[in-house]
Formats: structure tokens, sequence, C-alpha cells
């Protein structure tokens, strides 16, 4: 069983919604970054969110841009918006009763992918494992990468080639406990059959794994 809420999370002087589900006896929380043009109700995040609270971990799948933001191409590469509105859930998570405690973590996709990074760099201790499906990481700052504690799992397609060597370039920059995994057969979507699978697998084993105290 789990629980699920609608929540509105106060952003500067924006409001963003998110959908936070926490299974019973959870282990941690993971906040979902989105990728450019995508948001809370993405299938494949939706997909992942649900095998990470099958493996007991919590879930708050956001949409970091309001609807008027994301009309804006050039917002969805704003790190360091998507950034600071990472930190303000983190900052509206703490101050709730059912998450407070929770161990927290954090599932990049695209460019949610470096924002991810870069807000793990400034919580330091506080954030305890990341997963990239698919990212950016590479947009991520150097100062970021290479600031990183959390134990970091980068997950690309087999055929997202650019993307693959996007990713080596941040992996060679973390100095952190990492694995860069390339899921065979998979384009940069993984719509392929078994792929998403596969890398819900992977990031519910690494959350199941590292967020734990």
């Amino acid at each position: 069983m789990s629980t699920s809420t609608l929540a509105y999370i106060p952003a500067g002087t924006a409001t963003i919604e998110g959908m936070l589900e926490i299974p019973d006896h959870a282990v941690g929380l993971v906040l979902f970054a989105h990728g450019s043009g995508s948001s809370r109700h993405s299938p494949r995040n939706n997909t992942v969110a649900g095998v990470l609270r099958q493996a007991g971990v919590g879930t708050l799948l956001m949409d970091l841009l309001t609807p008027e933001e994301d009309r804006d191409y050039a917002r969805r590469f704003d790190i360091a918006l998507l950034t600071q509105r990472l930190l303000d859930a983190v900052r509206w998570v703490v101050s709730q009763a059912a998450t407070r405690d929770l161990p927290l973590g954090f599932f990049g996709a695209s460019t949610g992918a470096a924002a991810a990074l870069e807000a793990t760099a400034m919580l330091g201790a506080d954030a305890r494992a990341v997963v990239s499906r698919g990212g950016r990481p590479d947009l991520a700052s150097r100062q970021a990468l290479a600031t990183v504690t959390a134990p970091t799992l980068l997950l690309v397609g087999g055929f997202d080639d650019v993307v693959i060597d996007l990713n080596q370039q941040a992996y060679d920059q973390l100095q952190c406990e990492k694995e860069l995994v390339i899921i065979p057969g998979a384009t940069h979507l993984f719509e392929e059959p078994g792929t998403l699978e596969e890398v819900a697998r992977q990031a519910a084993a690494w959350f199941a794994k590292h967020l734990p105290a």
C-alpha cells in the first residue's frame, strides 16, 4: 500500500505541482527531475516510479517549470533554474511530517540529470543517491561534478551514440562511487521492448542499496 498526495510546492514566486507517493515502510524518497519538454505525467518516468515504489522507495514526480515557463524553450535548458526548483522541492519535503525523515535521492532524465547533480553537489551528505536515464549530466558544471559525493548511476541506451559520449565525459569528472551502464538495444527514449524495464530494475536496485541509512 502507498499514500498519494497532490503537492503544491512553493518555488519563489511560482508554485510547482507534484505527485507524492509513499509506500508503507519506505526506505527513502526519490525526487524526479524531468527532462526538457517532459512533465510529471511522463509515462516513462511513471513506469520507473512504480517500480521504485514496489522496491519500497517513495517518489515525488513534479513539474519543475510552470506551463507558462515551459512554453519558453530556452527555460528547459536553464540548469540553474531547474536546480533551484529541485532545491525548493527538497525544502518542501523536509518541512512535511510524512517525508522529513526519509533519505533523499534524485532520478534525472535529459536536462533534469544535470539539475539533479547540481542539487546533489549543493546538498552534500543530505543527498544519498542519483540515477540518470538518458540524461545530460555533461550540462552540470565541472565544479558540481567534482563535488558530488552521492553514488551516481548513469544509464544510457546502446544506440544513443552522442549521449553515450556526453555521459562518458561527465562520468570521467565524477569523483564519487559511480557506474555508467549501457542498456543494449535502446535508443534515447528507451521505447524498445524491455529496455525501460531494465532501467527501472537497475534504478530500483541502486536506490535500495544506497538510500537506507
